[in-house]
């Protein structure tokens, strides 16, 4: 093998967290190939992406610094300033408003389809080879580099790889990772509906015994009032209903969804077909095997109650990126295991607290046991109440 058959990373899933990291590295000088099994569709502004994701601060400057992030805010994105959350069984309500932080927004709504065509749109650019569609067949770890065998017949050595393939990620099973996981037993149901009162910027979420429902503020072209007339639907159900509700009416269905959310932004209209996908928390039992490290929802999946699966991906490539930086000034390996041993405990840790911690707050509000109905709306008021845990909740969703 001649170093010109060898290249620094390789990256398997060009999905957000697979396609940043794949600009992030190459940005640095790294020499980056990146492996998909299709190639995803082009976003279009008349066919909204059903996900999309409540996108960080911290998420967006890195976008930013890698170039892509004003294409995407010139596309499409909705700035949210509030969130208001509270219990169906009544008490206290917790909110964040952006002018408490000193901030002109607190987050922002941003569709899936469209962070991927933007980040593919800039891997060209940045020298990032490309080869799609193929998938991975095989993998051999060697002592200084790893070797991944394609269904073309291509073989790809690398320093270092990345498994950015998702939750059922084939490379982080041919690297012997085993995973931690859990079913909920629910579907998060999703979809668009227009609302007669205005969004005002806001995030809603109203816990239910069967789970959380979100109202997620999105961008209507065609809606010129003040405030915003539509929002993306993020609602956890019991499998059972939500397949119920996927297949029912419009009208039935948003009967049932008015109720649900108690009126709070008048009458409803569905604008969109719906989807549901199952729900479960999964965590890699490490985040590095050999050369191997795993990223994204390859490491873990979260309940979406907080919209932070695709942030904690990114977090995982902004921890990796400095890393590598600091590896790259030293003229040291990518892919020394040493050095990968050290961002695996620091990104394990954070993503199995996240994790938890969403289990924990879902097991909390999504039954209707007495003691925890009793308990929930105080709790959201009591923390509503405190500025100092208030502000301390919001940084960390934020990643400040």
């Amino acid at each position: 093998m001649s170093r010109r058959d060898l290249v620094d990373v390789a990256i398997v899933g060009a999905g957000v967290v697979g396609a940043a990291a794949a600009l992030a590295l190459a940005r640095d000088g790294w020499q980056v190939t990146l492996v998909e099994a299709r190639e995803p569709p082009r976003w279009r502004v008349e066919q909204p992406d059903l996900r999309v994701y409540a996108f960080a601060s911290d998420n967006a400057a890195l976008l930013d610094d890698l170039g892509v992030w004003p294409s995407i805010a010139g596309a499409r994105v909705q700035p949210y300033r509030g969130m208001r959350v509270w219990d169906a069984a009544g008490g206290g309500e917790l909110r964040f408003d952006a002018d408490s932080f000193g901030r002109r927004e607190l987050g922002w709504i941003v569709e899936n389809a469209l962070l991927v065509d933007r980040l593919w749109a800039a891997l060209p650019a940045a020298g990032v080879r490309v080869l799609c569609p193929v998938q991975l067949v095989a993998l051999e770890q060697g002592e200084d580099h790893a070797t991944l065998d394609l269904d073309d017949g291509t073989r790809l050595r690398a320093r270092l790889v990345l498994a950015a393939d998702g939750g059922d990620s084939k490379l982080r099973s041919l690297a012997g990772i085993d995973t931690y996981t859990h079913d909920y037993g629910q579907n998060g149901l999703v979809a668009f509906v227009d609302h007669e009162r205005p969004h005002d910027a806001t995030c809603w979420q109203r816990f239910l015994p069967t789970g959380p429902l979100a109202f997620l503020p999105f961008v209507d072209e065609r809606d010129t009032g003040e405030g915003g007339h539509r929002s993306s639907i993020v609602w956890t159900l019991p499998e059972g209903e939500a397949l119920r509700l996927l297949h029912a009416e419009d009208k039935n269905f948003l009967r049932e969804l008015d109720n649900a959310f108690a009126g709070t932004l008048g009458a409803l209209t569905a604008v969109s077909k719906r989807a549901a996908f199952p729900l479960k928390r999964q965590l890699a039992q490490a985040h590095v095997a050999g050369r191997v490290a795993v990223i994204g929802d390859a490491a873990h999946v979260v309940h979406p109650l907080a919209g932070q699966g695709v942030n904690l991906g990114l977090r995982d490539v902004a921890a990796l990126r400095a890393m590598l930086q600091r590896q790259r000034a030293a003229g040291r390996d990518p892919g020394a295991s040493a050095s990968l041993a050290r961002w695996a405990r620091e990104r394990r840790s954070e993503n199995a607290i996240a994790a938890y911690s969403f289990d924990t707050l879902n097991r909390l509000f999504s039954n209707d046991h007495v003691l925890a109905t009793l308990a929930r709306g105080p709790l959201l008021g009591l923390a509503g109440k405190l500025p100092p845990l208030r502000h301390a909740l919001w940084k960390h969703a934020a990643g400040l």
